[in-house]
Order: structure tokens, then C-alpha cells, then sequence
């Protein structure tokens, strides 16, 4: 009885070194994700206002799609750099936006900003100065590098634009 009580014992010790220990939690990177997060939001929004088209293509990844009012969806960064080229030489174009909100999902993978935004171009039914006043919402997504890029971006006026003031 002695000797199945002592193999028992012995049974049971070599079962539990053959347990493995849980793997460590993986380290938190919340904060540096939000800082990322957040720089990356600040240069989308700055190179927006700059007029300088490759700077704000890209943001996007390849295959983003963006949403602006009377447009059809733009679906690739050719057709966006073809879209947006107009605006940008427009003498009047100007675009300042800022963010309301912002979030990344708990997987660090996902985020979004939600944010309003002033435009002031041209008409081009009156080739009067017009200024479009709204709000946005835009997804991103961390590529396999750790940086953000923009996959789905849309907007809308809150009414339509009126003529500029100035």
C-alpha cells in the first residue's frame, strides 16, 4: 500500500512539472497607442489645411474609402488624388478641422476620431466663395509597421454652404 501511495505521489509531481506556468499578461501599451493615436489625428488634420495633396493621401491606406457630400464614394488613392485635386488648386480652398473625440477599441487595432470641420471654396454653379461648415467621423486602422492609417473617412455639411463673408 506503501509503495502505490509513494508511485501516486510521485505520479502527481511529475503531472504537475509538466504543467506550464500561464504565459505573462502582454504588456500595456494604452498610452503610447493614444499618443500615436493622437499625433497621427493632429498631422491628418494639420495636412488637410496644408494643400498639399500627397501629404494627405497619405493617411489613407490603400484601400480607404471616402465619403464627401454630392461625390461618389472614393475608393482608391488615385481616384482620390483625381477627386481632391480640384479642390486643392481652387484659390479659395481653405480646410480647418478639429477633433471632438477620439478612441481605440480595446484590441489596439481599430480607433476613431469625430470631429467638425470648416470649408471654404468656390462654387462651382455661382464662382462665388462659399464656406461649408460640418462634421466627420474617420476610422483607422494600425498597420503591421504600428502606424495609423485612414480606412473609411466621411462627412457631411450641417447645411448647405453659404456664401463666405468674406
Amino acid at each position: 500500500m506503501r509503495r502505490s501511495v509513494t508511485i501516486a505521489a510521485l505520479g502527481l509531481l511529475a503531472l504537475a512539472a509538466c504543467t506550464q506556468a500561464p504565459p505573462p499578461p502582454p504588456p500595456d501599451t494604452r498610452a503610447a497607442d493614444e499618443k500615436s493615436f493622437h499625433d497621427e489625428v493632429t498631422a491628418f488634420l494639420s495636412d488637410w489645411g496644408s494643400k498639399d495633396l500627397e501629404k494627405i493621401v497619405s493617411h489613407y491606406s490603400d484601400d480607404a474609402s471616402v465619403e464627401i457630400p454630392d461625390m461618389p464614394v472614393i475608393q482608391s488613392k488615385d481616384a482620390m488624388r483625381n477627386a481632391l485635386k480640384p479642390f486643392l488648386a481652387d484659390a479659395n480652398f481653405s480646410f480647418a478641422a478639429a477633433s471632438d473625440k477620439m478612441e481605440i477599441a480595446k484590441g489596439g487595432d481599430l480607433a476613431y476620431v469625430q470631429g467638425h470641420y470648416t470649408l471654404t471654396s468656390t462654387d462651382p454653379k455661382t464662382k462665388k466663395k462659399v464656406t461649408e461648415i460640418g462634421k466627420f467621423v474617420t476610422v483607422f486602422k494600425r498597420q503591421a509597421d504600428g502606424s495609423w492609417k485612414a480606412v473609411q473617412d466621411i462627412n457631411n455639411e450641417d447645411a448647405a454652404p453659404a456664401p463666405s463673408k468674406s
